[in-house]
């Protein structure tokens, strides 16, 4: 039992790992355009969702590009009404690696590994940041199938599948936990590829897996929340505005469990791709829902954070 807890914690440690190195060859690939190219692409709602959607994709992180964001409007040089496009965008580009991971592409992982390692051996620099995300790339993949391989014989122990079942049937504490893992680690992506692996290896029912998504993507907002403290209000009413987006979406999602769960289920038969599916459902019908009154959206978190030095 030891070492099972302790290989799947060793697994989990070199994904979060692997996605950490990813995220910063990917960052460092776009380093120093990054928030040029927030700034001059969020003209209007439409082309802010893109943008979030698309930036937060390549970067692997809702969380940084919303970081980001804030710290653009606490500077001033991105108004309050142009980073909700953004912020829009950047849930849905969440969704795109768990979708990539419920795809076979095991011939590729030992190629890029082997690249990555070949590319940071050349100690060339031209080459060290795309070796870094080819190495984290690699690293997701491998650690992802060990962690569920570890998680197999944990589901044999009665006190782990008792917690895991006493999670996965009570929606409120499945979510608490997701937000709560997503705040730990910073990323509601890692949290959703965990609860994926629980759902292959039976640990977890498919609602309870749903549950900790919608949590997850709560958690995700810690970030924005640390970063917009003490900055301008501009910042702040950012913050909250993708806190009241994943919040409220969870609201909405909470009592449609059971008709969610089912139309996830007729999707795919398989575990995991019905989370990823889940993930990817939830917040793109959360981003349409918010799309078309953007700015009624806008004057509400202006209203319940106001900056008095306009009042």
């Amino acid at each position: 039992m030891f070492f099972g807890l302790l290989f799947a914690a060793a697994s989990l440690g070199a994904f979060l790992a692997g996605l950490r190195v990813l995220r910063y060859g990917l960052e460092q690939l776009a380093s120093g355009r990054l928030p040029q190219l927030l700034q001059s692409a969020v003209k209007t709602p439409t082309r802010g969702i893109l943008t979030g959607l698309i930036t937060t994709a390549a970067v692997q992180s809702s969380a940084a590009i919303t970081a980001i964001t804030v710290g653009m409007t606490a500077a001033g040089s991105m108004a309050f009404k142009d980073a909700l496009g953004i912020v829009l965008g950047s849930n849905v580009g969440s969704t795109v690696t768990p979708q990539i991971l419920t795809v076979n592409l095991w011939s590729l992982v030992f190629p890029a590994f082997g690249l990555g390692l070949v590319g940071l051996i050349s100690r060339k620099p031209r080459f060290f940041h795309p070796s870094l995300v080819l190495l984290g790339f690699s690293v997701i993949f491998i650690s992802l199938h060990t962690l569920s391989s570890a998680l197999q014989p944990l589901s044999r122990s009665p006190w782990f599948a008792t917690m895991l079942q006493s999670a996965g049937s009570n929606a409120l504490i499945a979510i608490l936990a997701g937000c709560i893992a997503s705040a730990a680690i910073q990323s509601s992506t890692a949290t959703t590829v965990v609860t994926m692996a629980l759902a292959v290896d039976g640990l977890i029912p498919l609602y309870g897996g749903i549950a900790i998504v919608l949590g997850a993507n709560i958690g995700t907002c810690f970030t924005s929340v640390i970063a917009a403290l003490g900055q301008s209000r501009a910042a702040q009413q950012v913050a909250l505005s993708h806190v009241l987006l994943n919040v409220g979406g969870a609201v909405l999602f909470l009592p449609i469990m059971g008709p969610f769960g089912h139309l996830n289920q007729w999707l795919s038969g398989n575990p995991a791709q019905q989370i990823a599916n889940a993930h990817t459902i939830y917040n793109i019908v959360c981003t349409l829902l918010v799309w078309p009154v953007v700015g009624p959206f806008g004057r509400l978190v202006q209203r319940l954070l106001p900056d008095h030095r306009y009042a």
